[in-house]
């Protein structure tokens, strides 16, 4: 064993004692953690990924509301699926979600795996999620690292290699898993991830109160707000939507994006994509716009440019409404009317979703 793992073993079992006496007497009552049921832990440690608890635990109750078990989830439309996952953003894992039903019901009987080499074989499963679940629900020795995890450790041993480097996730992984109690990794795990989301917070940890103030490395030092240290992230592209609303009588197009692109398959309405922000004139030339609303369409604007911030993308998106001067339109195949009290039965992304909240629709 290396000089890293005894003085983790060391300190790791007071930090581990102090950690569950804390968790005990601190912890959040949430619903999955009154079950040993592989797919509801699954299913809210999907929805909590980069989500606040306080946000993701009314998806998680219509989620189990709607999809008692693992099958009836698969054996759902996809749709069905986007509609209730609207708001969280990453529709990517919703749609992992739904391969991950359908191959635990074809190939496991229905019945969601607890060990963790299996789990990893599951769409949208990496090793967090894995580990997390492996240990709530079969107490599996498996350390979990997630941001909390990853805000603690670096904090109370003074780790500065940035942790979404290779070498920073070889060493987080080395002490949390030196850290693990392996009799109770259940415990252990839930009281690390408490303790970072409610206490060591990112902003204003509570270190005044903190159990940990004579031993932990950041507040000693004054380092507290430095730690933990994250590679920067790539430069984001910016991407311009120019959304056209046509209603008709009680009816308005509506479009369904396609594959290869953010938002696949959830519905937004007909989009005009510019390499820069287009005045109302230079819209109403624009190519597209004249081969499918003709010249004698007039448009006003709806909702002026609004940023939504994607990961590696920003979207400028100003909504204008579309007026016809009885000309027919040219519809892409992807176009359709939906009568507007059917648009909330249709899965929207969460620009569309928002602007329908704000507008008259």
């Amino acid at each position: 064993m290396n000089k890293l793992g005894k003085i983790c073993i060391f300190v790791g079992m007071i930090f581990g004692a102090e950690l569950q006496a804390w968790y005990l007497q601190h912890k959040r009552d949430l619903p999955w953690r009154e079950t040993k049921n592989a797919y509801k832990i699954w299913l809210s440690e999907i929805i909590l990924q980069q989500t606040r608890v306080e946000q993701g635990l009314p998806y998680y109750l219509r989620f189990v509301e709607r999809f008692k078990t693992v099958v009836d989830f698969a054996n759902a439309n996809e749709d069905d699926i986007l509609h209730l996952w609207q708001g969280l953003g990453y529709y990517s894992r919703g749609r992992n979600m739904h391969k991950a039903a359908g191959i635990v019901r074809d190939q496991y009987d229905g019945v969601f795996p607890v060990d963790y080499k299996t789990l990893l074989t599951l769409p949208g499963v990496g090793e967090y999620t894995a580990a997390a679940i492996s240990s709530f629900a079969n107490n599996e020795a498996q350390a979990v690292l997630d941001g909390n995890v990853f805000r603690v450790l670096s904090r109370y041993y003074g780790i500065n290699i940035p942790i979404n480097s290779t070498e920073g996730k070889k060493v987080f992984a080395t002490i949390a898993k030196e850290n693990l109690d392996q009799q109770q990794p259940a415990l252990y795990n839930q009281a690390i991830m408490d303790f970072g989301a409610i206490h060591c917070k990112p902003k204003q940890p509570l270190c005044a109160s903190c159990m940990f103030r004579a031993s932990c490395y950041a507040l000693l030092q004054g380092e507290v707000d430095q730690l933990p240290v994250k590679l920067k992230a790539k430069a984001s592209k910016d991407r311009y939507f120019n959304y056209l609303i046509l209603k008709d009588d009680n009816r308005v197009l509506m479009s369904k994006r396609g594959g290869g692109d953010v938002w696949q398959n959830l519905y937004e309405f007909p989009l005009i994509e510019s390499d820069r922000t287009l005045s109302i004139p230079e819209i109403l030339e624009h190519e597209l716009f004249v081969q499918h609303f003709g010249h004698t369409a007039n448009i006003n604007i709806l909702q002026k440019q609004t940023k939504h911030v994607l990961s590696h993308q920003n979207i400028y998106a100003t909504f204008f409404e579309v007026r016809l001067a009885g000309s027919l339109i040219q519809k892409k195949s992807s176009w359709d009317y939906v009568f507007l009290k059917d648009l909330d039965k249709l899965a929207k992304h969460k620009l569309i979703f928002t602007f329908l909240e704000r507008s008259n629709f």
